[in-house]
């Protein structure tokens, strides 16, 4: 429905001292603090695991070397989604608008809710984590006690109880992070990099990591985690206040697929010559390997 002279009345004469709920400061893009984002040229791009090699074997004497097999892994197709947005102005109430800051506010509108639809559809990844009704290629919710491989041994990217934000937790997920195993249950080097936490956790986090000494405690005791050189993301956009997560260094886990760039056009229609102001974009936030990630709903 286009926006007529009815709806801003007051736009109309002269006189208005002011147009207020206009003009907000935003935050950065906070997605990028989560998402690796990468260029998309078709309709859905497709992620494969590997599933490599096991240990070597012993070779008896005049015994010939055992051959092992490797194998194409869990496949992840994430499907670029558009997203659209516009409104309508009529003829007659754009030509008497007095006030063009007013009609400037209506695009500045538009670009914030694309912004925001964006970091929604983000968050709402770690939203779900512990979601079994959104599942992943193994068949499972993005956090789990018993992720499976391909190959049928498990990891967790999980806490095994389920608890708090805490020093001794954030230990123990690292410690869990640091025992990570490939599809063949290998050994590899994974560390956690960045902290993920909701507004209501950030002064708890800043207390834990940042404290010369152990927090809450009496005890003259080092902070272990001060040394961990792990940094902090608050995410606006997270809906469980005691849910938290670690982003670990491992390659194409959590995938901003950006296929095209927002972009604004505006038109006139040519029978009603009203005008129309739209935003598109298209995109998809996905993961494929889910060590990237490791996570605890709170207690």
């Amino acid at each position: 429905m286009p926006t007529s002279t009815g709806d801003i009345a007051k736009y109309l004469y002269p006189g208005l001292r002011s147009i207020f709920n206009t003009e907000y400061n935003e935050y950065p893009m906070e997605c990028l603090q989560i998402f690796d984002e990468t260029k998309s040229d078709k309709a859905y791009e497709e992620y494969a695991g590997f599933v490599g090699l096991g240990l070597s074997r012993v070779k008896s004497e005049g015994s010939g070397i055992y051959y092992d097999k490797w194998n194409q892994g869990f496949v992840r197709r994430v499907t670029n989604v558009s997203y659209g947005l516009g409104y309508i102005i009529t003829r007659e109430a754009l030509a008497d608008n007095q006030y063009m800051k007013a009609t400037k506010a209506k695009t500045k509108a538009l670009a914030r809710s694309e912004r925001q639809t964006k970091e929604t559809v983000a968050a709402n990844i770690l939203n779900r984590a512990f979601n079994n009704s959104y599942t992943y290629a193994d068949g499972l919710e993005l956090c789990s006690t018993a992720k499976l491989t391909k190959s049928g041994l498990t990891y967790q990217n999980e806490l095994t109880t389920a608890a708090d934000l805490s020093e001794a937790a954030i230990e123990q997920a690292l410690i869990d992070i640091s025992n990570l195993t490939d599809e063949r249950g290998l050994k590899i080097a994974v560390r956690g990099m960045r902290l993920i936490i909701p507004t209501e956790l950030q002064f708890e986090a800043t207390r834990i990591l940042d404290s010369t000494l152990q927090n809450d405690s009496a005890n003259n005791a080092v902070n272990a985690l001060k040394n961990v050189r792990m940094d902090v993301a608050i995410n606006h956009y997270l809906t469980d206040a005691d849910a938290w997560f670690i982003k670990t260094d491992v390659p194409d886990g959590l995938i901003y697929q950006n296929r095209e760039n927002p972009s604004f056009e505006n038109d006139t229609d040519f029978n009603s010559k009203n005008a129309l102001f739209t935003v598109y974009s298209r995109y998809q936030f996905d993961s494929a390997d889910q060590r990237s990630i490791f996570g605890s709903p709170g207690a």
